[in-house]
């Protein structure tokens, strides 16, 4: 499922399921810069966990070591140093994806 851009304001960006439907995601600028670790801390679950990787290295993002050694999740760190993480897709959206592209049975 893909979301939908609602605001698109470089001072304030926010994303939603469908553009009248809540609880959305809102990004905002602040004047002041990271100074300590991250008060939140967002995991994101895409379908495809390497596109999706390469597809925010591209925008900017880079990976960042904070000790998380060999997980199945890669953390990247945006361009003003917040770290997030990129997690493998659930078991329930590949088994869904698996039962979606399986032909149907024959009697």
């Amino acid at each position: 499922m893909r979301w939908v851009v609602v605001n698109d304001d470089p001072e304030e960006f926010e994303i939603r399921r469908t553009a009248e439907r809540s609880p959305g995601l809102l990004f905002a600028r602040v004047p002041e810069s990271k100074s300590v670790k991250n008060r939140l801390h967002l995991d994101f679950r895409p379908d495809d966990r390497d596109a999706a990787v390469a597809r925010l290295l591209d925008l900017g993002a880079s990976r960042a070591d904070v000790g998380q050694g060999d997980a199945s999740w890669i953390v990247l760190r945006d361009p003003e140093g917040n770290e997030f993480c990129v997690l493998q897709a659930s078991k329930e959206s590949t088994n869904a994806a698996n039962v979606a592209t399986e032909p149907p049975a024959t009697p």
